[in-house]
């Protein structure tokens, strides 16, 4: 008797992170199968995929699109279902035939179908670092009640998880003698460019990262740095440290992907090319290993492995990122919701890229500490955010007139 194959959705089949799973399934077609596929706009991937791995659901949360992508399926008589609306990415993420989710939707619009996933006791691989940004204790306490498997997909946190001793999790960091968490970012494409040069900064250059492929919202928070501040909320949460238990360090190589320091002197680190299928395969397979696709890493091609600090002047994103988790409650969200909005408005040359900090600031500076308490409370604290923000970009608009 074969064995069943391992249902997965995808949620944001059509970004980076969604094109490189599907990769790593194609190659065990006898382990995993697709259930599901979604995305937001990019109608073009979507077909093609659904035409090579013929899911049950399709999710595109556009009608106009959802109509399209239907009648062209029909027409190559694959019996795809298609799906338009949000509560639709939340039943495909906690369907019961489901066993693995990957959650890959950039930004706050993954939370609610990535908590979902957890809230039905899917295993879930979080490439969606927004969700625990946003609702870290909230999202937590779910994994914790409903038995969900949770499995970081990004790559620094994937590395901390394999450089972690397998009884850290019952144990924390204190009883498992580990000194701290060192996390590693490349510092983007501008890690060495003149500060006095930023202002005339380019949505194509801040997105034309040195080492890794990504999409273009993660690549300018790559390039601010607040990727890293993101991060080092997440890792908090997902590791149960304080930010005082993270050592942020620019390792320009990308090679080592993170590194766990402990008492005894040892440093444990998980090294490789910077391909993103490595995670994804990792934990797609985990506690076994599976082939990635991924060229295995030449030492005698690296040239030097180099280190540094980073500079709150160069990246004050990242500063902003370190004092919202410090005050914790609502500002991480906050946050988050006004980098959304920041980031969105350079990318469409409505700002410069050194204003993108300087509307987070004036957002948080301009809000109240608060607990949340519950989903509602962050789902709040989101939406007047990103009211807020948008009022500041008007502001900056006008003044630029």
């Amino acid at each position: 008797m074969s064995e069943q194959k391992e249902q997965i959705t995808v949620l944001g089949a059509t970004g980076s992170i969604g094109v490189n799973t599907l990769d790593v399934i194609a190659r065990h077609p006898d382990k995993y199968q697709v259930f599901a596929l979604t995305a937001h706009r990019n109608l073009q991937l979507l077909k093609e995929q659904c035409l090579r791995f013929k899911p049950r659901f399709a999710v595109i949360t556009d009608q106009q699109k959802a109509e399209l992508l239907k009648e062209v399926l029909s027409s190559h008589k694959i019996e795809t279902q298609v799906l338009s609306s949000i509560e639709d990415l939340t039943m495909v993420a906690s369907h019961s035939d489901v066993d693995t989710v990957m959650a890959a939707i950039v930004g706050a619009a993954g939370l609610l179908p990535t908590l979902a996933a957890v809230k039905a006791s899917k295993k879930v691989l979080l490439a969606n670092k927004e969700a625990l940004v946003m609702s870290g204790s909230i999202f937590m306490q779910a994994v914790e009640d409903s038995g969900a498997t949770l499995l970081p997909i990004d790559s620094e946190h994937n590395a901390i998880f394999q450089s972690l001793p397998e009884h850290f999790v019952s144990g924390g960091i204190q009883s498992c003698g580990i000194e701290n968490i060192v996390l590693t970012g490349s510092g983007g494409p501008f890690l060495n460019k003149p500060l006095e040069e930023f202002a005339s900064i380019t949505p194509d250059e801040a997105c034309a990262h040195p080492n890794w492929d990504m999409g273009r919202k993660i690549s300018v928070d790559s390039a601010t740095m607040m990727n890293k501040g993101l991060e080092l909320i997440e890792a908090c949460w997902m590791f149960a440290v304080k930010p005082a238990d993270i050592e942020i360090v620019l390792h320009p190589q990308s090679i080592i992907h993170s590194m766990v320091r402990y008492k005894d002197g040892s440093v444990i680190s998980q090294m490789g090319n910077p391909d993103m299928r490595t995670p994804i395969a990792h934990a797609l397979a985990f506690p076994e290993r599976i082939d990635a696709g991924v060229a295995p890493l030449d030492f005698m091609q690296i040239s030097q492995l180099t280190f540094d600090k980073p500079c709150f002047e160069r990246y004050p994103c990242l500063k902003l990122a370190i004092d919202a988790i410090g005050e914790g409650g609502n500002m991480p969200a906050t946050l988050n919701a006004a980098n959304e909005i920041a980031v969105d408005a350079f990318l469409n040359e409505q700002i410069g890229f050194a204003q993108i900090a300087e509307v987070i600031q004036q957002v948080l500076s301009q809000t109240s500490y608060a607990e949340v308490a519950d989903l509602e409370a962050v789902l709040a604290a989101d939406s007047n955010a990103r009211q807020m923000a948008q009022q500041v970009l008007n502001d900056i608009k006008l003044y630029k007139r």
